[in-house]
Protein backbone atom coordinates (compact mmCIF):
# COMPACT_ATOMS: atom_id res chain seq x y z
CA UNK A 1 0.00 0.00 0.00
CA UNK A 2 2.93 2.48 0.43
CA UNK A 3 4.00 2.05 -3.44
CA UNK A 4 0.46 3.10 -4.07
CA UNK A 5 -0.01 6.36 -2.02
CA UNK A 6 3.53 7.63 -2.60
CA UNK A 7 2.22 7.35 -6.13
CA UNK A 8 -0.38 9.10 -5.01
CA UNK A 9 1.63 11.66 -3.06
CA UNK A 10 3.97 12.51 -6.38
CA UNK A 11 1.02 12.84 -8.42
CA UNK A 12 -0.66 15.75 -5.81
CA UNK A 13 2.75 17.42 -5.83
CA UNK A 14 2.89 17.30 -9.67
CA UNK A 15 -0.56 18.15 -9.89
CA UNK A 16 -0.27 21.30 -7.93
CA UNK A 17 2.94 22.29 -9.34
CA UNK A 18 1.16 22.47 -13.01
CA UNK A 19 -1.77 24.21 -11.17
CA UNK A 20 -3.64 26.38 -14.24
CA UNK A 21 -5.86 28.79 -12.47
CA UNK A 22 -8.09 28.81 -15.40
CA UNK A 23 -8.70 24.48 -15.58
CA UNK A 24 -8.78 22.84 -12.18
CA UNK A 25 -10.34 19.43 -13.37
CA UNK A 26 -6.49 17.60 -12.71
CA UNK A 27 -7.54 17.84 -9.29
CA UNK A 28 -10.83 15.81 -9.58
CA UNK A 29 -8.33 12.77 -10.38
CA UNK A 30 -6.96 13.10 -6.74
CA UNK A 31 -9.34 13.75 -4.49
CA UNK A 32 -12.21 11.24 -2.84
CA UNK A 33 -15.53 12.32 -3.72
CA UNK A 34 -15.64 12.65 0.62
CA UNK A 35 -12.63 14.95 0.83
CA UNK A 36 -12.79 16.66 4.03
CA UNK A 37 -10.14 20.09 3.62
CA UNK A 38 -9.51 22.38 6.43
CA UNK A 39 -6.99 25.09 6.01
CA UNK A 40 -6.72 28.40 8.35
CA UNK A 41 -9.70 29.68 7.35
CA UNK A 42 -12.05 27.09 6.46
CA UNK A 43 -13.22 24.14 6.50
CA UNK A 44 -15.28 22.24 3.42
CA UNK A 45 -16.38 19.05 3.06
CA UNK A 46 -17.46 16.68 -0.34
CA UNK A 47 -15.57 17.23 -3.92
CA UNK A 48 -18.44 19.94 -4.89
CA UNK A 49 -17.51 22.29 -2.14
CA UNK A 50 -13.42 22.03 -2.45
CA UNK A 51 -14.55 22.50 -6.18
CA UNK A 52 -16.34 25.73 -5.82
CA UNK A 53 -13.85 26.51 -2.95
CA UNK A 54 -11.36 26.35 -4.72
CA UNK A 55 -12.81 27.78 -8.16
CA UNK A 56 -13.63 31.11 -5.70
CA UNK A 57 -10.13 31.63 -4.83
CA UNK A 58 -8.38 30.79 -7.78
CA UNK A 59 -11.03 33.54 -9.66
CA UNK A 60 -9.96 36.11 -7.03
CA UNK A 61 -6.40 36.16 -7.48
CA UNK A 62 -4.45 37.23 -10.56
CA UNK A 63 -1.57 34.56 -10.33
CA UNK A 64 -1.13 31.26 -8.20
CA UNK A 65 1.67 28.56 -8.12
CA UNK A 66 3.21 26.06 -5.64
CA UNK A 67 7.00 25.19 -5.61
CA UNK A 68 6.95 21.77 -3.50
CA UNK A 69 10.42 21.65 -1.43
CA UNK A 70 9.90 18.51 0.59
CA UNK A 71 7.58 15.24 0.85
CA UNK A 72 7.14 12.85 3.46
CA UNK A 73 4.87 9.61 2.99
CA UNK A 74 4.50 7.09 5.69
CA UNK A 75 1.36 4.77 5.62
CA UNK A 76 -1.92 6.07 4.57
CA UNK A 77 -0.54 9.80 5.28
CA UNK A 78 1.80 12.63 3.29
CA UNK A 79 3.01 15.81 4.24
CA UNK A 80 3.84 18.47 1.71
CA UNK A 81 5.83 21.42 2.22
CA UNK A 82 5.36 24.42 -0.35
CA UNK A 83 5.72 27.84 -1.31
CA UNK A 84 2.68 29.67 -2.80
CA UNK A 85 3.30 32.71 -5.13
CA UNK A 86 0.20 34.76 -5.43
CA UNK A 87 -0.82 38.15 -6.95
CA UNK A 88 -3.91 39.76 -5.54
CA UNK A 89 -5.17 42.87 -6.96
CA UNK A 90 -6.23 44.37 -3.28
CA UNK A 91 -3.01 42.89 -1.78
CA UNK A 92 0.49 44.97 -1.97
CA UNK A 93 -0.99 46.49 -4.87
CA UNK A 94 -1.27 43.90 -6.99
CA UNK A 95 2.65 42.41 -5.96
CA UNK A 96 3.84 38.87 -5.49
CA UNK A 97 3.56 37.37 -2.02
CA UNK A 98 5.35 34.44 -0.93
CA UNK A 99 3.73 31.96 1.67
CA UNK A 100 5.05 28.92 3.32
CA UNK A 101 3.14 26.15 4.20
CA UNK A 102 2.40 22.69 4.93
CA UNK A 103 -0.01 19.97 3.77
CA UNK A 104 -1.12 16.94 5.59
CA UNK A 105 -3.14 14.65 3.15
CA UNK A 106 -4.29 11.15 4.58
CA UNK A 107 -5.58 8.53 1.88
CA UNK A 108 -8.25 6.51 1.23
CA UNK A 109 -9.49 4.29 -1.96
CA UNK A 110 -6.76 5.71 -3.95
CA UNK A 111 -7.32 9.23 -3.40
CA UNK A 112 -6.91 11.89 -0.88
CA UNK A 113 -9.58 12.29 1.84
CA UNK A 114 -8.63 14.32 4.10
CA UNK A 115 -6.34 17.59 3.53
CA UNK A 116 -4.92 19.99 6.12
CA UNK A 117 -3.16 23.16 5.29
CA UNK A 118 -1.11 25.05 7.61
CA UNK A 119 -0.06 28.21 6.75
CA UNK A 120 0.73 31.87 8.40
CA UNK A 121 -2.45 33.56 7.87
CA UNK A 122 -0.80 36.96 8.86
CA UNK A 123 1.98 36.02 6.20
CA UNK A 124 -0.61 35.44 3.52
CA UNK A 125 -3.34 38.31 4.19
CA UNK A 126 -2.56 40.76 6.78
CA UNK A 127 0.85 42.03 5.75
CA UNK A 128 -0.35 42.93 2.56
CA UNK A 129 -2.79 45.04 3.81
CA UNK A 130 -2.03 48.99 4.21
CA UNK A 131 -1.42 50.03 7.50
CA UNK A 132 -2.30 46.94 9.26
CA UNK A 133 0.63 45.00 7.23
CA UNK A 134 3.11 47.35 8.91
CA UNK A 135 1.48 46.61 12.58
CA UNK A 136 1.68 43.22 12.17
CA UNK A 137 4.95 42.99 10.90
CA UNK A 138 6.08 45.36 13.69
CA UNK A 139 4.41 42.92 16.37
CA UNK A 140 6.17 40.12 14.78
CA UNK A 141 9.83 41.60 14.92
CA UNK A 142 9.25 42.19 18.99
CA UNK A 143 8.12 38.16 19.26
Amino acid sequence: MDGQNIALADKFVAAYQNLDKQDLSELKDIYHDDIVFEDPAHRVEGWGELSDYLARLFDAVDYCSFNITEQVCQGDIAYVQWVMTFQHPRLQSGKSRLVNGCSRLVFAEGKVIHHRDYFDMGQMLYEGIPLLGSVVRKIKARL
